[in-house]
């Protein structure tokens, strides 16, 4: 067998919604031709989709190093690492107390990677509120309504930022005075 049909049989097997097949078959056809990127992405894109972002990390990695100069690779190795990153900061968040400051920098650098990641969006934006950078909350906040405009989550965020900075302005003019 060769790594062609390896690919065929997977994507049959993504037809018939066996993911965890597929990616066996993706597998075997990595194994058939190790220096073919496109199995890596294909690979990588099927453990994306099923959430075992860690093991598409290391298959995207490697499509973008056999062919650096394919920008749907490295835009998926982005949207990879961008999920990786948000996992990491809900874990700093849990620290006690929460690195606020690196958390928000991690994910700064996840909307760079990926501008169209809601999670990485919205949590900046709730870091950045619980930090007092309220403009820069309101901003991000704006931003993940923009990608999911019915989340009802994003949208009380939303609210509660803009609360927050008008009762900020008030109490900054109410001193001045």
């Amino acid at each position: 067998m060769d790594g062609e049909s390896c690919i065929r049989k997977a994507y049959e097997l993504i037809f018939h919604s066996d993911f965890e097949g597929a990616i066996i078959w993706f597998e075997k056809a990595i194994e058939l031709e190790p220096e073919n990127a496109s199995y890596y992405h294909k690979c990588a894109v099927s453990c994306a989709r099923s959430g075992k972002w860690s093991k598409a990390k290391i298959y995207s990695d490697v499509a973008e190093k056999l062919e650096p100069d394919n920008e749907e690779f490295r835009f998926h190795s982005g949207v990879i690492q961008a999920k990786l990153i948000v996992a990491e900061v809900n874990g700093l968040l849990n620290d006690t107390p929460p690195n606020l400051s690196l958390a928000a920098e991690r994910l700064r650098f996840a909307v760079m990677l990926d501008p169209l990641c809601f999670d990485a969006f919205y949590t900046l934006a709730l870091v950045c509120s619980t930090d007092g950078l309220l403009d820069e909350a309101i901003e991000h906040a704006r931003e993940a309504l923009r990608l999911d405009p019915q989340h009802s989550t994003a949208r009380r965020l939303f609210a509660d930022i803009s609360r927050k900075r008008r009762m900020e302005r008030i109490r900054t003019t109410t001193r001045r005075k």
